[in-house]
Parts: C-alpha cells; sequence; structure tokens
C-alpha cells in the first residue's frame, strides 16, 4: 500500500491566509493536533496545536507569523510504512503527501492510519521475508502463494511496491517460516528473481520497531 492510498477524504488543508482560530476549530473538528498549510497547490508547512497557541493574535492569518513552518511530507509513491514510521518519529498526527511535481494533493491521519493498520499486524508474529522483481503482468499472487503453500507454509502478508513510469515491481512476502531454503528453490526452479532474504534480519526487527513505535506514540 503507497501514501496516496492512506490520503484523507475529511481533513482538507488551512490556506496560509487563515486564522489561527480557525485552525485551532479545525483540528478540534477532525481530532488532529497537526494540519497542513498551503497556498494555492503550495506546501507551505505543517502547523501545529501549540504554534497556534504561541500566536500573539490567533484571530489574525497564520502566514502573517509563520514563514519558516517545519515541512515534513511523504511522496505519494511511497510506502505506507514510511508514514507510519514519519508519525512515529515526529509525533504528528497527519503526514502531507505530495505528488511527483512536488505539489499538494493530501494528507495521511493517524486514525484512519489505524483503521488500515490490521493489514500489517503480521509484522508481529515471527516468520521470514523474501522480496520478489517482476513485471507487472507477470504477477499473480494465487501463483506465489502456491509456490509457498507446496513448501508447507503460508503467506502471513504481502505488499507491492513500484517505481514511478517503471513496469517492474517489487513483491514483498511474509511466510508463517524462518526455513526459506526450500521455498527459494522453488522459486529459483519457476524463474522467479528474488531480490532479498530475511530470516531472521534486521528487516522484520526494522518493521517491528516502526509498528512499536506507533503503538507506543498511541499510547502516551
Amino acid at each position: 500500500m503507497n501514501a496516496e492510498k492512506l490520503i484523507s477524504e475529511i481533513i482538507p488543508p488551512l490556506k496560509s491566509t487563515e486564522s489561527g482560530n480557525k485552525a485551532l476549530d479545525w483540528m478540534n473538528e477532525f481530532r488532529v493536533s497537526h494540519l497542513p498549510v498551503v497556498r494555492g497547490n503550495e506546501y507551505i508547512g505543517l502547523i501545529s496545536e501549540n504554534d497556534v497557541y504561541d500566536m500573539p493574535d490567533p484571530s489574525v492569518s497564520i502566514e502573517k507569523y509563520f514563514h519558516n513552518l517545519p515541512n515534513p511530507f511523504i511522496y505519494s509513491n511511497r510506502h505506507a510504512y514510511e508514514v507510519m514510521k514519519m508519525i512515529a518519529d515526529l509525533k504528528i498526527t497527519v503526514v502531507p503527501i505530495l505528488d511527483e511535481n512536488n505539489e499538494y494533493i493530501g494528507c495521511a491521519d493517524l486514525l484512519f492510519l489505524m483503521s488500515q493498520i490490521t493489514a500489517v499486524v503480521s509484522i508481529k508474529e515471527p516468520g521470514g521475508i523474501l522480496v520478489l522483481v517482476m513485471n507487472n503482468h507477470d504477477y499473480s499472487l494465487s501463483e506465489i502463494a502456491r509456490i509457498v503453500e507446496e513448501n508447507n507454509a503460508k503467506i502471513l502478508s504481502s505488499y507491492i511496491t513500484s517505481a514511478v513510469d517503471s513496469t517492474e515491481i517489487e513483491v514483498t512476502i511474509k511466510i508463517n517460516t524462518v526455513d526459506l531454503d526450500s521455498i527459494i528453490r522453488t522459486f529459483n526452479r519457476y524463474d522467479y528473481v528474488i531480490k532479498a532474504t530475511y530470516a531472521k534480519g534486521d528487516y522484520q526487527n526494522d518493521l517491528k520497531r516502526r509498528y512499536d513505535e506507533l503503538m507506543n506514540y498511541l499510547n502516551m
């Protein structure tokens, strides 16, 4: 799942000409502590409720007091895990999302991300990870699952990533065993290209660390 699929249909950006009071009203309405600030399609930065509370006069426009807002963002083609990481690392409640032209197209919010988290809960489970590379038209999850199941294993989760303007995709699968040797041999026999394998390595630990960081943040 890429960041574009996480864009909220509810939370609008704040225009730089809007007041601090308007920012607080929207934060309360949408249950967030941050909002993206834009000028047209240009992303200016991310304002927090603490920023607004520090305004000498919150009835005036945001642009009068803030000329260098922090501007964290994620490109629309980046993976959902990177949205999770940014939320956990920066302790923010929305992540602005930009297109390849650096124009603002929306934001991912914490509540919607949590509604999607069940898709990646399997990162907490033990197992191995394979990263396969193939052309988009060659992708068949049922075929991949059949190969895994031939070796008495099952796919716990999977996701696809791809570069902009490329027909090549990477398919990452989480399997319920750390013994991947026979599965790898079978994929090789069917001429699949295996980019990387992780039985007990850093990839698994990193995903779990990101998940735990997000959970710790939510429990603060």
